[in-house]
C-alpha cells in the first residue's frame, strides 16, 4: 500500500485537508522508529488504497522539539511514496524555508498553498505554474476549508504517485547546510512567483481583536462566551438525552424483557439490570457529546483559542506556565489523552511536566455526562447551567492551585511565542467531520470499558448468591463499608463510592455503575438519586469526581509522555489527596451553614 505524509507548519490547515481527503475516517496507530501515535486514514485514489498520515506541524525540519524530532524519525524510517507539503499562501514568505528544506531530502512531493481564498482577500497574488517550474515540483492553490481546487489537487497527487520514489539522498542532517544558497532560493522563488501589497488591507480580525483582545475586556468576553457555550449545550442537548432515553426505556419494555423472559432470573438480571442498563444510561448522553464537540470544534477552529491563549498568558507566566497551557486545559475539556499529547510543543521539560501535571483536571466530556445526569436529577432548570459552569470554573481553580504549589519544583524559562491565526468561520462540514471524529473516538474508549464494568460492578452488588442484590453484604457493600470511614467526612456513601472506584478505569463508567447499584436507568435513575441525596452530597460527590485521579488511558498517556513512572504516581496521589481536601472543606462548609 503506498503512503502520503502531510507535512507543514501549524496552522496551515493540514488537519482541515486530512478530514476532506480521508472524509474523517481516521484512525489513532503507532509507527515504527517512533514512540507516539499518529493519526492516518485510508482512501481510494486512482485505483489504488492510500494511507494518508497527519504529521505533527513544524516549523523547521532540524529543530529540537519533540513534534520536530516526530517527523524526523517517521521521515527516516517510514519514507513515504509521496509528500504533501501544505503551506498557508498569506504567510508564504515565511513558510517556504520548510518547503525548501524538504526538497533537499529528494523526496517525492506536491506543494499545495493552502488559504487561497484569505490571500486573495489581503491581495497577495501567487503565480502556482511560474512557482511550479521554478522549485520543479507540482504547486496548486487550495481552498481546504471550502474545497476550491481540491479536485485539480486531488488529480496531480494521484499522477505522483505513479512514478517511483526517490528515496532520501541521505540521512537527515543534524544541522542545515549551505543557509546562504537556501535563502537565496528563496528569495529568488518569492521575487519571481509572488506578489505582495506593500501595505496590507485592514482584515476583519483586526478590528475583531481590538474587541476580543482588550486588556480589560477580553478575559470577562472570553468567560461569557464560554458560559454561553455551555448553557447552549446543556439547553439543546438535555432535551435530546432525555428523548433517547425514553426510546431507550421503549426498547427494554417492548422487545428485551419479552426476549429474555425464559432465561433464568440470575441472567435475566445481569443481562437487563447490569449490561443494558448500563450501557442504556451512557448511551442516552451520545446526542450531548455530540453537541458538545460540534460546539467545541466551532470554538477551536475559528481561531478563537489562540486569542485565549493570548489572553491568559500573563496570568499563566504568574503560575509557572504560558498560552499554550491554558490552550492545553480547554483542549482537556474534550479528553485529556490528546492534551497530554498536545504538550510536545513545549520544549522545555519542567514546562511540560508542570503542564502535565494540571491537564488532569479539565472537566473532559467523561466526567460532563456524570455531571449534567446529576444537574439534571437534582437541580432545577434554571440553576443547573449554573452549576455546570462552577465546575468548570472550579476546574480551571484546581489546576491554578497545583501550578502555584508545584511552579518552584518545575521552574521554566521558555519565551513563548504565538500565532494568531485569523478568524475563520468553520464550514458545517468541517463541524459536522470533526464531531463525528471525536464522537467515534469516544464510542471507542467508552465501549472498551463500560461493557466490562457494569458486568463486573452487577457482579459486586449481587454476589455472593445469598445476599440481598445491592445489600450491605454484597461483594460491593463490604468494599463500600470498608472506605466508609475514608469517604463519609466528604458526604460520599457506599453506592457512590463504588461507582468512584471503577471511575478510576473511565469516567464513563461512573453513571453506568450508578444504573447498575440502584437497578434503574433514565429518568427512574434520576429520581432514585434525588431520593437518596441531597444537593450537598451531590456537588460534593461531583467536586471529587471532577479533582480525582484521571482515567487510566490518561495515566497511561501521562506516563508515556513525561517517561516517568514516578511522576505518573505523584499525579494520582496528589489528584486524590486534592480532591478529598477539597470536598472536604465544601461538604463540611455547607453543613456548618446549615445546608
Amino acid at each position: 500500500m503506498k503512503r502520503i505524509a502531510l507535512l507543514g507548519m501549524p496552522n496551515t490547515g493540514k488537519s482541515t485537508l486530512f478530514n476532506r481527503m480521508t472524509g474523517g475516517a481516521a484512525r489513532v496507530g503507532n509507527w515504527p522508529g517512533i514512540t507516539v501515535e499518529l493519526l492516518s486514514g485510508k482512501i481510494l485514489l486512482g485505483g489504488d488504497m492510500v494511507e494518508i498520515i497527519d504529521l505533527p506541524g513544524i516549523y523547521d525540519l532540524h529543530g529540537f522539539s519533540d513534534d520536530e524530532q516526530v517527523v524526523r524519525h517517521f521521515l527516516h524510517d517510514n519514507v513515504p511514496d509521496l509528500a504533501l507539503v501544505i503551506l498557508n499562501a498569506t504567510q508564504i514568505e515565511r513558510q517556504m524555508s520548510l518547503l525548501l528544506q524538504l526538497k533537499r531530502l529528494n523526496l517525492n512531493v506536491v506543494v499545495l498553498l493552502n488559504m487561497a481564498d484569505e490571500a486573495k482577500k489581503y491581495g497577495i497574488t501567487i503565480d502556482s505554474k511560474k512557482m511550479a517550474e521554478m522549485l520543479d515540483m507540482p504547486v496548486f492553490l487550495l481552498s481546504g476549508k471550502y474545497g476550491a481546487g481540491y479536485p485539480e489537487a486531488l488529480q496531480a497527487v494521484a499522477r505522483a504517485l505513479r512514478y517511483p520514489t526517490p528515496g532520501m539522498a541521505e540521512q537527515l542532517r543534524s544541522q542545515l547546510e549551505e543557509d546562504a544558497h537556501l535563502e537565496s532560493e528563496m528569495a529568488r522563488v518569492l521575487h519571481h512567483a509572488v506578489q505582495i501589497p506593500v501595505q496590507m488591507p485592514e482584515h476583519l480580525s483586526d478590528k475583531l481583536d481590538r474587541v476580543m483582545l482588550h486588556p480589560w475586556a477580553g478575559l470577562p468576553l472570553f468567560f461569557g462566551i464560554m458560559y454561553l457555550l455551555f448553557q447552549g449545550i446543556f439547553l439543546l442537548g438535555q432535551p435530546l438525552q432525555l428523548w433517547v432515553g425514553d426510546a431507550l426505556g421503549w426498547l427494554r419494555g417492548a422487545a428485551l424483557e419479552p426476549a429474555v423472559g425464559w432465561l433464568p432470573a440470575i441472567v435475566q438480571g445481569l443481562l437487563l439490570d447490569g449490561l443494558y442498563n448500563g450501557v442504556a444510561t451512557v448511551a442516552a448522553f451520545v446526542p450531548l457529546i455530540i453537541l458538545f464537540f460540534l460546539f467545541m470544534a466551532m470554538v477551536e477552529d475559528s481561531g478563537y483559542l489562540s486569542r485565549a491563549a493570548f489572553l491568559m498568558d500573563a496570568l499563566m507566566a504568574k503560575m509557572g506556565l504560558d498560552g499554550r497551557g491554558f490552550v492545553m486545559l480547554l483542549m482537556g475539556f474534550g479528553c485529556n489523552v490528546p492534551a497530554l499529547m498536545g504538550t510536545r510543543v513545549m520544549r522545555s521539560r519542567s514546562l511540560r511536566l508542570l503542564t502535565m501535571l494540571i491537564i488532569p483536571f479539565s472537566l473532559c466530556s467523561a466526567r460532563l455526562q456524570v455531571f449534567v445526569f446529576i444537574t439534571a436529577a437534582l437541580f432545577s432548570p434554571v440553576a443547573a447551567p449554573l452549576v455546570l459552569f462552577s465546575l468548570y470554573l472550579s476546574s480551571f481553580a484546581a489546576a491554578i492551585l497545583t501550578a502555584l504549589l508545584f511552579k518552584g519544583k518545575y521552574q521554566n524559562n521558555e519565551p513563548f511565542v504565538l500565532e494568531l491565526p485569523p478568524y475563520r468561520f468553520p464550514t458545517l462540514r468541517q463541524m459536522l467531520l470533526r464531531g463525528w471524529q471525536e464522537v467515534s473516538h469516544f464510542l471507542r474508549r467508552a465501549t472498551q470499558f463500560i461493557v466490562a464494568g457494569v458486568v463486573l460492578v452487577w457482579l459486586l452488588t449481587n454476589l455472593p448468591p445469598a445476599a440481598a442484590p445491592g445489600g450491605p453484604d454484597t461483594f460491593a457493600g463490604m468494599i463500600g463499608s470498608l472506605l466508609h470511614p475514608l469517604f463519609a467526612p466528604v458526604g460520599i456513601d457506599e453506592q457512590l463510592t463504588i461507582a468512584l472506584i471503577f471511575g478510576f478505569v473511565a469516567k464513563e463508567i461512573v453513571i453506568g455503575a450508578l444504573a447498575v447499584i440502584y437497578g434503574q436507568f433514565g429518568d427512574a435513575l434520576g429520581s432514585a438519586l434525588a431520593q437518596q441525596l441531597d444537593w450537598v452530597q451531590a456537588y460534593s460527590f461531583m467536586l471529587f469526581t471532577l479533582i480525582y485521579t484521571p482515567c487510566l488511558s490518561a495515566i497511561a498517556t501521562l506516563r508515556n509522555e513525561a517517561k516517568s513512572t514516578g511522576f505518573a504516581a505523584f499525579v494520582i496521589v496528589w489528584s486524590l489527596a486534592l480532591a478529598w481536601l477539597v470536598s472536604f472543606l465544601f461538604y463540611q462548609t455547607a453543613r456548618a451553614l446549615g445546608y
